[in-house]
């Protein structure tokens, strides 16, 4: 699977010759590999530079391009030049959003003043915002295992295991059930580091009475899954109960609100606006949800200052959160893909609140 396609479609409404792919998922979005290299993407030609460590891969695995391996002097810079100076090219595309200042005075350098190096990241940001029905496939898989992970970790969320022996055991299921890696460090949070989004696990064991937040994904054949479940070790009590169905509550209202073309801001009003009535607004200070693929995070997503309309195909998170400082926090993340009418939901673990 490859993308060279539709990156040659946008060129033209650019107004450039050729771009320059130099970031790594970019890399993979355009030929379906990494391999540390660089992708040149012309109207009529695309060529593929990289290394001797990847050059027998590429070879099996990249179509649709001239690849060329690099040695000694001859690195992507030079070949790159090469390529551009017999096309005859004039006006290069480059990822300003990834490319250093550093790699950008080198580059333009290589090439000499009759190239001019023109921004042009946007455009594949823009690409990647909408899911083919082959990354949608591969991120329902990812999804998948995730989901056959937690149903796992469920028989093991108990009192006196620590939080760092579950994030191992989320990350040994994903492996087991065919992911190529964690999609980000699991997050494993008990009791009262709950309250902190981003918890990292420690060696606190879990005590019955507590809420056990888990937020993990994986990557299977290059492509994200992420989700977050809430879980009561013993007896909650009456407010862990009502702030677990508030979250609940908020994260059906947004994803209700969800379908091509609504504003972000809106989705995530709609959620947000659930946990005010309940007299917890203080307590959700982060968006609703992210853009996922090749990346955990990418754009557009449901954030009160994104108020660009939402494009249909993009795979986004739905997470609502309630975080009280030293007592204990509650999320509940699926991920969705955006319809025309609606969406899509990938998520398929239970979200009612499970007490074990």
């Amino acid at each position: 699977m490859n993308h060279l396609s539709s990156i040659q479609e946008k060129l033209k409404q650019y107004d450039i010759d050729a771009m320059l792919v130099t970031g790594e998922s970019n890399e993979a979005y355009a030929v379906g590999f990494r391999g540390e290299g660089v992708v040149l993407v012309a109207g009529t030609e695309c060529c593929y530079y990289t290394d001797s460590r990847y050059i027998e891969a590429a070879n099996r695995q990249v179509t649709g391009c001239n690849i060329q391996m690099i040695s000694g002097q001859r690195h992507h810079m030079v070949l790159a030049g090469e390529d551009i100076a017999r096309m005859g090219l004039r006006r290069i595309g480059f990822e300003e959003n990834t490319m250093t200042v550093q790699q950008f005075s080198a580059w333009r350098k290589a090439l000499g003043s009759g190239v001019e190096l023109v921004p042009a990241g946007s455009m594949l940001t823009d690409l990647r915002a909408s899911k083919d029905s082959e990354e949608l496939a591969l991120m329902q898989q990812a999804q998948d295992i995730t989901d056959r992970t937690f149903t796992e970790i469920l028989n093991h969320v108990k009192e006196g295991v620590t939080e760092q022996e579950i994030a191992a055991l989320i990350t040994y299921y994903h492996m087991k059930f065919g992911a190529s890696k964690n999609s980000f460090d699991p997050i494993v949070a008990s009791g009262a580091n709950g309250s902190m989004p981003h918890a990292i696990p420690g060696e606190k064991t879990i005590r019955r009475g507590e809420f056990v937040t888990m937020d993990f994904g994986c990557i299977y054949g290059g492509y994200c899954s992420d989700m977050t479940r809430t879980v009561a070790v013993g007896q909650p009590s009456e407010e862990m109960e009502l702030v677990y169905h508030t979250v609940a509550k908020a994260q059906l209202a947004g994803i209700h609100a969800v379908h091509a073309g609504v504003i972000g801001a809106d989705v995530h009003e709609a959620a947000a606006a659930v946990i005010r009535e309940a007299g917890y607004g203080d307590y959700f200070g982060h968006g609703f949800g992210h853009s996922l693929g090749l990346e955990i995070h990418e754009d557009p997503g449901f954030r009160p200052a994104n108020r660009n309309p939402m494009p249909e195909g993009a795979v986004v998170s739905a997470e609502p959160g309630i975080y009280l400082p030293g007592r204990f926090g509650v999320r509940i993340e699926d991920v969705l893909m955006v319809r025309r009418e609606g969406c899509h939901v990938l998520t398929h673990s239970p979200k009612e609140l499970i007490v074990l």
